[in-house]
This record gives C-alpha cells, structure tokens and sequence, in this order.
C-alpha cells in the first residue's frame, strides 16, 4: 500500500529510505521495533488533518507520537503512518493572566523552563523528556499534585483533530462532552495539537531527591507522613536497589533504598519544616533536597538510555505494614536485571475535584503504585509476569484499579479499572460520535460505544 500518496503536508516526511529514519523511529523505552512506513514530522494543526484523512482514506494504521514515552510503542505503526508532534514545541506564556499555550511535542521540561522563568508552573509527570499530548490526555500525576491537581484539572482549552479530519476548538463552553473526555481518556479521541493551562506560582520552591536504607518500617513510616504533610508537599518514593550513580557510595551500590523525590511548593523555612520528619526516618545516604527553580526537579537524562520494562499498576487505599514487608521482600526476591515499586501519595488538590468532573475518575484514591521489572533484552520479559502478578496482588488494598498512562497490555478488563462505573460507558459512547471507525486505535483503547 503506497500510504502516502497524494499527500502534501508542510512539515517533513521521513520514510524508510531516509538515513534519519532508525532515530526517528526509536522511542524513550527499547525493545520496541516497528517500522512505519512513514513519520510524517507534522508542522501544524493542518498537516495533522491531512494525515488523519490520508489514514481515513488509504486504509493505513495510525500513530500518534508525542514524546514517544509509551512502552508498549503505541507511537509507532508497524507498516502504517505516524503523526510526530515532535517539531510542534512552541510554548507561549501570558503572565498576566497566569496562562499558557503550548503545543503538544514540547515536554514537560521545556514548558516547565519557559513557564518557570516568570516563575510559573503546571504539574506534569517525573520526568521530563516526556511529551506534553500524552501525559496531559491521560491525566497527568507529577511533583505538585497535591498542591495544584492533576495536569487535566489545570487544562483550560485544547486544539483537536478529531477523526473527520476537523480541527476542533475545545473547552468547557465548545464541545464540552469532547473536553471532560480528553482530560484523561488518552488519545481515543483525536490528535491534541496544542493546550492552554492556568499557571499557578511555583517560586519559591524546594525539592530534590532523598536517599535512604530502605526497611519495612522506613516505607511504612515515609507513607504515613507523606499522607498527613500539608498540601504543598508531595512526594514520589522509588524503592530500588540503588544504582551505580557517581554520587552514590559504592558500598551502597545494588542494596535496597529509598530514593524519594520530596518537592514542596512554598517558602524554604516552612519547606524545611515539612520535610525534617522525612530526613528523620533513616540516616540519608544521599540528600539532594534543596531551594531550587521548579524546572531543576527534573534530573539530566541520558538519550542513550532505553529501558525494556514490564510493570504493574495499581491504586490502594493504604500502604500498612503488611505492605511494606511484602514491598521489601518482593524486590529482595526479584530475579530481573533491575527492580522497583514507585509509590505516589495522592490526595490534596486532586481529591477535591468530583470524580465525575473528568475521565480520571479515581480521585479519592490514596495511593498509586507502579512496580516494574526492567530487562536486557526484550525476550526475558514474559519470565517476570508472574512476579508482577503476584507482587500487585499482596499490596493491593481496596477495589483493583487502574492509571490509564502506565497500563501495559493487560487487555479491556484492565481498561475498565482505569474507567470505573458509569465513565466507561460515557466515554465510548463520546468515541462513537468523534471516531465511530476507531481510526484512533494504538492507544489503551476505548472501543465505540
């Protein structure tokens, strides 16, 4: 099938013959080798209406491709075209009205860097080479969510080309059944092109990692004082054996730890206050907590690194102490070349939004819980599935649920979990009036309704 004939866009076309092709198909995680006949590196809202036709027309697979941060690699089409938003990068913000517009390939770092130097900000995810499109459809749950929401809560306005190749103004006045479902039904609904945020004051802040011996009791303890903090501190907690890192001791290198990320919107002595009970709890190996601009909590990432991962998603209405033991033993036991459950304390801000205000419906869940399992090569990945199961089932407290943003392919009943009750049905009936052919389907899909 010549998938791109007849096609005229402004941005670049970067086919297989092209000696830019193998980088531009690569993707933040590896193990992952599609090959699409195209990625059409899109200029503008009109080059996307134009690919979204050309699929709708030919026949061909569609990918959607932002920061490239999927794991299963739903941002790339095997024989099929992809939409890389990926010189779409533009960052606008307004400082008196405490807003932005940004297009949907900039990452969270870059927005973090253009808003921050007014010393503005949005929480995003934890890391910062992921695409803005994608973390923002699926809900976004980053270093200020107890203080400011989930990204989608801080979404005012989007641009969309939906299925019918229309470039849709989007907010709560136009198409507000399109708007509640973008804000964290992920992409089944179209190509999100740019977003306006509301802002809020990021400076001063103080944030940083923390590193500490890691024990039943420090887990338990770190959760329990990260639920009761005030709103302005959040924190994510990776249990890890520690990494080889330069300013890691050597002695410490592959023993369990505690490698927390403690961010506190807000003044330094009453950030201090708020994270002295955390810096208590275990002589830090390292402690990296500081005053600093929003946008440094961010760490340098290295391009070179693609991890193959398998993971397992969960939320849970308690970490006890059963829990803790049965974290500290599961990674005790892992056979995988890298282990490691991240822990995020949710509540604050996020859990004073109705969970019918938008598609992520789990606002009154405590705590969500990733654990992953990271190998050297893609094969070995099945061997660890078992681990996975068995590691989510002894820490999970309350109704199984799910984030629809680290879902693997665990399949429909799994998408359900991320959608509970009646907003599954909404969205799918949303999905049968913008995409009745399910043209957008490389995604954590959402069949129409």
């Amino acid at each position: 099938m010549k998938v791109m004939k007849d096609l005229e866009v402004k941005g670049d076309v970067i086919t297989q013959s092209d000696p830019r092709y193998d980088k531009a198909r690569s993707l933040f995680y590896g193990g992952v080798d599609k090959h699409p006949a195209a990625i059409v590196r899109v200029a503008n809202a009109q080059d996307v209406a134009r690919v979204v036709e050309h699929a709708r027309e030919t026949g061909a697979e569609l990918a959607i491709r932002s920061g490239g941060h999927n794991p299963l690699g739903y941002s790339l089409s095997e024989g099929g075209i992809v939409v890389d938003l990926h010189d779409m990068r533009r960052v606008d913000v307004d400082v008196p009205s405490r807003t932005a517009r940004a297009e949907t390939g900039a990452t969270a770092v870059e927005f973090a860097t253009a808003a921050g130097a007014h010393g503005l900000g949005v929480s995003f995810g934890d890391t910062g080479s992921v695409g803005l499109g994608g973390i923002t459809l699926g809900g976004g749950v980053g270093y200020l969510v107890r203080q400011h929401g989930l990204t989608i809560d801080n979404l005012i306005a989007a641009e969309v080309v939906t299925a019918d190749g229309v470039v849709r103004h989007v907010d709560a006045e136009s198409e507000p059944d399109l708007f509640w479902a973008i804000r964290g039904g992920g992409g089944n609904f179209g190509v999100a092109t740019r977003f306006r945020f509301r802002l809020h004051q990021v400076d001063p802040f103080v944030g940083g990692m923390l590193m500490q011996p890691a024990s039943a009791e420090l887990v338990h303890s770190f959760i329990a004082l990260s639920e009761t903090a005030p709103d302005e501190l959040t924190t994510i907690a990776n249990v890890m054996p520690a990494p080889p890192m330069p300013f890691v001791p050597v002695e410490q290198h592959g023993k369990l730890v505690v490698m927390s990320f403690v961010c506190y919107g807000g003044d330094p002595a009453s950030a201090e206050r708020a994270i002295a009970p955390f810096r208590a709890l275990g002589t830090p190996i390292v402690d990296m907590v500081r005053p600093m601009p929003y946008a440094q909590i961010y760490p340098p990432e290295d391009d070179s690194y693609h991890p193959i991962a398998r993971n397992k998603t969960l939320l849970v209405d308690a970490v006890d102490q059963r829990s803790a033991e049965s974290i500290i033993q599961h990674l005790s036991s892992s056979t995988a070349y890298f282990c490691a459950a991240q822990i995020r304390v949710l509540g604050g801000a996020m859990a004073r939004v109705p969970d019918d205000a938008t598609a992520y419906a789990h606002r009154r869940r405590r705590v969500m819980i990733n654990v992953a399992a990271l190998v050297q090569n893609a094969e070995e990945l099945p061997e660890h599935t078992s681990w996975l199961e068995h590691f989510a089932s002894d820490i999970q407290r309350g109704p199984e649920a799910a984030y629809v943003n680290f879902l693997m392919d665990e399949g429909p009943a799994e998408i359900r979990q991320a959608y509970p009750g009646e907003t599954y049905e909404r969205l799918a009936a949303i999905k049968r009036r913008y995409d009745p052919t399910n043209l957008f389907r490389l995604n954590q899909n959402i069949v129409p309704g």
